[in-house]
């Protein structure tokens, strides 16, 4: 953790190495063979009438998921990427490496390596970056599971099949440091996933993806057998002065998750620039909280999301979340619902910047005091390149 001066010292540093990167690698003989090297910068900062119930916004004007990221072809067979991330956390603000990978581009079969740290393919959301999304805060799901989207040291092995159909398949092993900070380490793999993720085209206006994931949490978590020190609903230590919880990681946690995710896209003629429809719904449930569960003791969310781009510069989405938990007391449970409904306006005057009007609303079912109402204004501005994402 960093005070506010010393991460903006060290965020200015880094623009300052890195901005002559591009030109000097080009003019390199060792480079003149790869890709130029991609520089780019994510400005991101919204007013918040009131922090959410598991949010990562806090109240008033502050920033949000910054990011600054550099990444290319290293050579014929390697690519890399790193990430760094400025946001506000508990009144201070951060600095922290989200990614720092290399991946190989030239395996056969399909096949595709990737080492460091990265973010895991696990559901739908987790994968893609905070700013590509259509709302301010990550859906109860990913806030509460997954710490809003979780990154973590480990490798990666992948499989897109040969078939006409996209499909793509992935086993990763991690620390699992990211996803409990607090729980000692129980050897080299704390965690591992395992997804695959179908999709295709239905003529030119009509564009889907569905997909299952399972996240094994192999770590030594005493925590797990009597709820404290993941942010669960009750406990007041776990909250700030305003009754909001604002914690790294999984608030959440079990010994088993499974996660199904569905996306169906509509462009009328094709054209998606012009008019196009979002459709997204991801399911997950959490399983193995303690030695004492049962089989009814596990927690479950879902969460489904509608965009529609309705004019080239406007959209409008709306989307309603639930999150229903059993918080570990030793061999007794305490149970949480939470529901939450977001509606957002976002104009886009161009594909690098976004101001988005927000209106979150949540309703506390038991066990969650700090639900309530929330007003965002949002802006996101993207400089420079930026990777492609995923569909």
């Amino acid at each position: 953790m960093l005070t506010d001066r010393r991460a903006h010292c060290l965020l200015a540093g880094a623009v300052a190495v890195f901005v002559p990167v591009p030109a000097a690698a080009q003019a390199a003989p060792a480079f003149a063979a790869g890709a130029p090297i991609e520089l780019g910068l994510i400005l991101d900062g919204a007013v918040a009438s009131d922090a959410l119930a598991l949010g990562a916004r806090e109240r008033g004007l502050a920033p949000g998921h910054n990011e600054l990221t550099l990444g290319g072809r290293i050579d014929d067979r390697f690519a890399g990427r790193l990430t760094a991330v400025m946001h506000r956390h508990e009144g201070e603000t951060e600095l922290e490496l989200e990614e720092a990978y290399i991946e190989t581009t030239a395996l056969p079969a399909g096949l595709q390596l990737r080492g460091g740290r990265f973010l895991a393919a696990v559901g739908y959301l987790n994968e893609l970056h905070l700013h590509s999304d259509d709302f301010v805060e990550r859906p109860l799901l990913h806030r509460a599971f997954l710490g809003g989207h979780w990154f973590d040291d480990g490798v990666r092995l992948s499989w897109v099949a040969p078939t006409r159909l996209y499909w793509r398949t992935t086993l990763e092993a991690f620390t699992g440091a990211s996803l409990l900070p607090d729980a000692p380490r129980r050897g080299i793999a704390g965690a591992w996933t395992l997804g695959t993720q179908v999709g295709g085209d239905v003529g030119i206006e009509h564009s889907w993806q569905a997909g299952l994931s399972y996240l094994r949490n192999r770590l030594d978590t005493a925590s797990l057998a009597d709820g404290h020190g993941h942010g669960h609903a009750g406990d007041p230590d776990d909250h700030d002065a305003d009754g909001h919880d604002h914690a790294h990681g999984s608030r959440y946690a079990g010994r088993h998750m499974l996660v199904a995710n569905a996306v169906w896209k509509w462009a009328p003629d094709g054209n998606n620039r012009a008019r196009q429809l979002r459709v997204s719904a991801e399911y997950a449930r959490v399983q193995g909280l303690n030695a004492f569960a049962g089989d009814r003791d596990l927690h479950e969310a879902w969460y489904l999301s509608m965009v529609y781009r309705f004019a080239p510069q406007w959209e409008a989405g709306v989307r309603l979340d639930e999150l229903r938990v059993r918080e570990p007391h030793g061999n007794h449970f305490h149970s949480g619902h939470l529901q939450e409904a977001s509606v957002s306006l976002a104009w886009k005057p161009t594909h690098f910047s976004t101001l988005r009007l927000q209106w979150t609303s949540q309703r506390d079912r038991g066990g969650f005091d700090g639900a309530g109402d929330a007003l965002f204004l949002q802006y996101v501005m993207s400089l420079g390149a930026h990777g492609a994402h995923p569909f």
